[in-house]
């Protein structure tokens, strides 16, 4: 980049060098002898030759090789560019990738040749985290997309995601009912391997009807189930979905992973492919568990448990 007014200062710095010495030009410009002979070296009675140079190296060592390159491209044809850590998992494990995740993106990010955007931050409270599996489990449902179902009916996916391990499971069903909610708490439990302490959800009224009556006796069957196996029941604010962040996170996820490629006929059809797909997703990396996969967080807690007996 151009810099003409340091340009000019170096012009005048090499007339006085050449009239009164480079000591004495030194001492009245407050540099180095060693910059006053590199730029009396470089001077070439042009002012472009005194304008400041690009400073990019010619080569790096360190520079992503051909074949490195190869196979990014051949994984992004694959799986695209929304789900990058799949990509990298992938790489690191089969195609023996041996970069940090972080380096990978920015390379992406430069195959991809996309501006990045700057977003505003927003400062969120303290949060206080979970210490050990099923002390806390947020649960939401989700539509499964018009577009994915070819009979033309609506069909519903009930997620839980426990926010220890980010451990997710799934089930799908053809209403959003408080019945539904109590099958699905009921398989959830069966399938998690830990205990579960508290359970959180969003005010929808297929988990509770507090904000339609004001009896707090009056339960749903997905509340009663809660309150016979003694698990604490929470529900976050109105209006404040980020406080169930971690399995509305998951959703986005599950979107891209599985609605994405899913084209289902029937009830029974899609709960065989949500099946597949709960089977293998718990062994995808996350970057939030430090590159590993939930059921590599639950079985670690396991041995750190096992060790301290």
């Amino acid at each position: 980049m151009k810099n003409t007014t340091e340009a000019h200062f170096r012009q005048r710095l090499i007339k006085y060098a050449k009239q009164h010495g480079v000591t004495k030009a030194a001492i009245r410009y407050h540099l180095s002898r060693k910059t006053v002979h590199k730029w009396l070296k470089r001077y070439d009675r042009t002012l472009a030759s005194l304008e400041d140079r690009s400073r990019r190296p010619h080569n790096s060592p360190i520079a992503h090789t051909e074949a490195e390159t190869a196979k990014i491209v051949h994984r992004l044809k694959r799986h695209g560019y929304r789900d990058l850590i799949v990509v990298y998992q992938e790489l690191v494990e089969r195609d023996g990738y041996a970069r940090s995740y972080g380096g990978f993106k920015r390379y992406v990010g430069r195959l991809r040749k996309a501006p990045t955007e700057k977003r505003t931050k927003r400062k969120n409270k303290p949060y206080a985290r979970a210490e050990f599996p099923g002390q806390k489990v947020q649960i939401d449902v989700k539509h499964v997309p018009r577009e994915c179902i070819v009979n033309g009916r609506k069909y519903y996916v009930f997620v839980a995601v426990d926010e220890y391990s980010r451990w997710a499971y799934r089930s799908m069903y053809e209403e959003i009912s408080t019945y539904s909610a109590q099958d699905f708490i009921k398989r959830f439990l069966k399938a998690f391997p830990c205990k579960v302490k508290c359970v959180q959800t969003d005010n929808g009224s297929e988990f509770a009807k507090q904000l339609k009556v004001n009896d707090p006796n009056d339960l749903t069957l997905f509340e009663q189930e809660l309150a016979e196996r003694g698990i604490e029941y929470q529900r976050i604010r109105v209006a404040t979905p980020r406080h169930n962040g971690k399995v509305e996170r998951q959703n986005g996820i599950d979107g891209t992973r599985f609605n994405d490629k899913l084209k289902m006929y029937s009830l029974e059809d899609g709960q065989k492919q949500l099946a597949a797909y709960q089977q293998k997703s718990n062994n995808y990396w996350k970057t939030c568990l430090g590159m590993r996969s939930p059921n590599e967080v639950l079985a670690s807690f396991d041995d750190e448990q096992k060790n301290r007996q």
